[in-house]
């Protein structure tokens, strides 16, 4: 094992602790019971600092490297919301909501805010050499798909032949890998304001079904702008759950290794 390859395995010696705040696994349990898929909505408002927390809820998520690939677009402008209900295609969920949030994935971004991540990193004495390493080398390394995705190409190739020997990270090696990748972070986000909106007795429904192009327009968002989805919120009305909860059996999907 190279003394690189050392550097990013081993457990920093950092003197940094963070305590938990008190938490009820009873008050998340109706959090996760009361989020549901909401398509209609009644006239009641929802505050805007109700709003501007949950948008702030969305980015303590996780995000990949830390590289907070996403952007939330909260429409208020009539105009706008106007033509963002059209290319919602006037569905209820979105006709009838108080409130829309477009979530955004970038792909375009991670350089900006790993250039940023050294700057903060270098101004504290606590960080460890790996994290400005990881930074300044492997973040490069592994999200620049170069020109034509030549560089992911490349990539592709050797990590495959790397791969027969030892384990080694094999993602993102394409503009398409870069697609998932930015839309996994995103998405992480997009589940905090659902949650978020139900710790506050509000309801919310994540929406496809939409034409990306003309929300892009709307948006004035560029080609390496992905729309993961579209979320509404307000308050149920009697009519806005279309009927219970279905889920397949657990064993379908939870496996035990």
């Amino acid at each position: 094992m190279s003394k690189t390859e050392n550097e990013f395995i081993k457990i920093p010696n950092i003197e940094y602790t963070e305590d938990m705040r008190p938490v009820s696994h009873e008050a998340f349990d109706n959090i996760v019971q009361n989020r549901r898929s909401v398509r209609v909505y009644t006239e009641e408002k929802v505050p805007s600092d109700i709003v501007e927390k949950v948008l702030q809820w969305a980015l303590l998520a996780p995000t990949s490297s830390n590289l907070q690939c996403w952007e939330f677009h909260w429409v208020k402008d009539p105009e706008k919301r106007k033509a963002l209900v059209e290319a919602l295609m006037n569905q209820p969920a979105a006709r009838t909501s108080q409130e829309l949030i477009v979530a955004v994935a970038r792909l375009d971004t991670w350089k900006r805010v790993s250039k940023d991540m050294v700057k903060i990193l270098e101004k504290d004495v606590r960080t460890p050499k790996s994290a400005l390493m990881y930074y300044k080398k492997l973040v490069p390394l592994a999200y620049n798909q170069g020109p034509m995705g030549i560089f992911g190409l490349i990539k592709k190739v050797t990590t495959y032949g790397i791969g027969l020997f030892r384990p080694i990270p094999r993602e993102p090696n394409s503009h398409a890998d870069m697609r998932v990748w930015s839309v996994k972070t995103t998405a992480l986000a997009c589940q905090n304001i659902m949650m978020g909106f139900s710790a506050y007795g509000y309801d919310s429904c994540p929406m496809e079904g939409y034409d990306s192009a003309r929300i892009k327009k709307i948006l004035g968002l560029n080609r390496k702008s992905e729309v993961v989805m579209v979320i509404s919120a307000g308050k149920r009305a009697k009519n806005g759950v279309y009927g219970p909860r279905l889920r397949m059996p657990q064993k379908e999907f939870i496996k035990i290794h």
